[in-house]
């Protein structure tokens, strides 16, 4: 079985007050544009969407005609989200573990990266990055100038071998690692990059809005 997480706990501190994933985008709450998507993939058996606890009752009646989703409470930091998430799979062999916030995501790009975890255990999507990054001390002086062949900007889904990615996750459940991908990296396990797309942005701020349009 293939499980999908759709990540749906913050608290959207940045969105103006508002649950930046209720918010209407042409008519739709941004979470409906993922959780829709991998609603209408085939290959995926269940839909785990983990939600801020102040919002269950609202993702309930949103999502009460979809039958391969189940709502579960999020925690208070993103990791503990995914685990409580993770916990709730049934038989599953692969985990798609999507932000729900961002709703471009495409087909396609599922299944590539899909199809690379299958082979490799672990795949997310990325894009190359396209400014020159510098490294910088807290005085703001740069220290050095990576590659920037070398530089990619992590996305979501990320997709990993079920077990895997659920026992990393009991081992380092109080530490807060900013995605997944970390935990095996924490590891030394291999990960592998599918390119992705630039349109599949991450809503944070009322501005990013702007960008959708």
């Amino acid at each position: 079985m293939i499980s999908t997480i759709i990540t749906a706990g913050g608290t959207s501190s940045r969105f103006g007050g508002q649950n930046k994933l209720l918010y209407k985008l042409e008519g739709k709450p941004i979470i409906m544009y993922s959780v829709s998507l991998f609603d209408s993939l085939d290959f995926v058996d269940e839909i785990i969407v983990s939600v801020n606890s102040k919002y269950i009752a609202q993702f309930k009646e949103l999502f009460k005609g979809m039958k391969k989703v189940r709502i579960v409470e999020g925690g208070s930091v993103r990791q503990e989200s995914v685990y409580n998430a993770l916990k709730e799979c049934k038989n599953c062999s692969y985990v798609i573990i999507h932000d729900g916030a961002r709703p471009f995501i495409k087909k396609e790009i599922i299944i590539k990266c899909l199809e690379k975890a299958k082979e490799k255990s672990a795949a997310i999507v990325a894009v190359k990055t396209i400014d020159t990054i510098k490294i910088a001390d807290s005085d703001g002086k740069i220290l050095s100038t990576p590659q920037r062949s070398m530089l990619w900007n992590a996305q979501t889904p990320q997709i990993f071998e079920y077990s895997k990615i659920l026992m990393l996750h009991e081992k380092y459940k109080d530490r807060n690692f900013t995605d997944d991908a970390l935990l095996f990296e924490q590891e030394g396990l291999e990960v592998y990059i599918q390119e992705g797309d630039y349109s599949n942005i991450k809503i944070t701020t009322l501005e990013d809005i702007k960008k959708c349009k």
